[in-house]
């Protein structure tokens, strides 16, 4: 038997935050199985250093700086589309963790905003500009086992991502019958370049934490993504998907 191998020749992806961290991974896989990519990103400086890493794949990807936050900016990248889109990945999102007690309102509002508000507002937005000659349209959205079971000093950030699972939820409902399924996937603890800059002995404890004994990788998480995104997925709809090595077991 041989691995499952996935190919998205002629299809095109849109990935929100795509240009660091695990959205960076979700891209990079995606353009690896011949699919395009639109690279939506807040920041100008990841999507420069995005643009270089991702220089021999120029012609299957596409850039464009959006805050989701704003329906007008989801606008515009929208008509800058080169493609139709197939997949939808909702991965951008922030941290601005401190306990309840210490939270402002500006802490809880930027993250309920760019979590859970931009979601719907790229969502809303690039509905209609997916492919109308595809049955086997995808959204995705990356949520987090936080908001499944909480998280001490993340009160904004669970809630958020709690937000995305009942989204997620609905939207699997309402546009099952338009063609579409609609998934989440939660991570638990990754390895990404915000983590590695943690002390060791941080690492360790949270990988001590982790029933397979290790922290996730992005690949982990983009693999999940290109899963659900296949066509071989097509009757999975609705589901979280925990990519977390058992931390929650």
């Amino acid at each position: 038997m041989s691995n499952l191998q996935f190919s998205f020749k002629n299809k095109a992806a849109v990935v929100t935050g795509g240009a660091q961290g695990i959205g960076f991974q979700i891209t990079l896989s995606f353009l690896q199985a011949g699919g395009n990519v639109a690279v939506w990103d807040y920041s100008a400086q990841a999507l420069e250093a995005a643009k270089k890493e991702l220089s021999s794949f120029k012609d299957q990807v596409h850039f464009q700086q959006v805050d989701v936050t704003q329906k007008e900016s989801c606008d515009q990248a929208v008509q800058a589309l080169p493609w139709p889109a197939d997949v939808l990945v909702n991965n951008a999102g922030i941290t601005r963790d401190k306990s309840f007690g210490k939270m402002s309102f500006d802490d809880w509002n930027a993250v309920i905003n760019t979590n859970l508000t931009g979601l719907f507002n790229v969502t809303k937005t690039l509905s209609e500009k997916f492919n109308p000659q595809s049955m086997n349209k995808r959204i995705i959205n990356i949520s987090s086992v936080v908001g499944l079971y909480g998280n001490f000093g993340q009160t904004n950030y669970a809630a958020a991502k709690a937000g995305v699972i009942g989204m997620t939820k609905t939207l699997g409902k309402e546009l099952g019958r338009k063609g579409f399924t609609v998934n989440a996937v939660a991570p638990g603890f990754i390895s990404t370049a915000m983590t590695q800059a943690m002390p060791k002995e941080t690492l360790d404890a949270m990988a001590a934490k982790v029933p397979v004994a290790r922290l996730g990788s992005t690949a982990d998480i983009a693999n999940a993504v290109m899963f659900l995104a296949s066509e071989q997925a097509g009757y999975i709809n609705g589901a979280v998907i925990s990519v977390d090595g058992g931390l929650v077991i």
